[in-house]
């Protein structure tokens, strides 16, 4: 298998839960390393540059306000197949499809308060990684 890189955001909901840890720990039986990780508020900039694919839809504007409403936390994890293996992990978008055990079947609020984020793809985790880490950031 291959050892890749994947972006996640734990999310305004479940921060203000003080869900930081019970999250880490899904992810961590999951088999995934957390290389790197910090708490920040994000910028309204940020929030805008991170969702720009998504600035025509409906909701794009009620994304980035949810986003910058409180902290999150960014991190970047490592392990086989890092990105689906996250993927599988988060669970469906919507927490009443997601299975069992997954992040947003155990802590999401709803589709909109689905305390994860995570990369889709190769391209799109080194994008996101590079936004919020430099290379010194990330301790493998």
């Amino acid at each position: 298998m291959a050892i890749e890189r994947t972006f996640s955001i734990i999310k305004p909901d479940a921060t203000a839960r003080n869900l930081t840890g019970a999250v880490n720990a899904i992810i961590e039986k999951a088999g995934l390393r957390i290389v790197a990780q910090k708490r920040i508020q994000m910028t309204r900039a940020q929030a805008e540059t991170f969702y720009a694919v998504h600035k025509a839809r409906p909701f794009f504007g009620e994304l980035v306000d949810f986003m910058i409403s409180a902290p999150v936390v960014v991190q970047v994890l490592e392990g086989d197949n890092a990105i689906a293996k996250y993927r599988d992990v988060m669970g469906a978008t919507d927490p009443s499809k997601a299975a069992d055990g997954t992040i947003r079947k155990v802590h999401a609020k709803s589709i909109g308060e689905n305390s994860v984020h995570g990369s889709d793809a190769a391209e799109t985790a080194a994008i996101e990684i590079a936004q919020f880490f430099s290379g010194n950031e990330i301790v493998g």
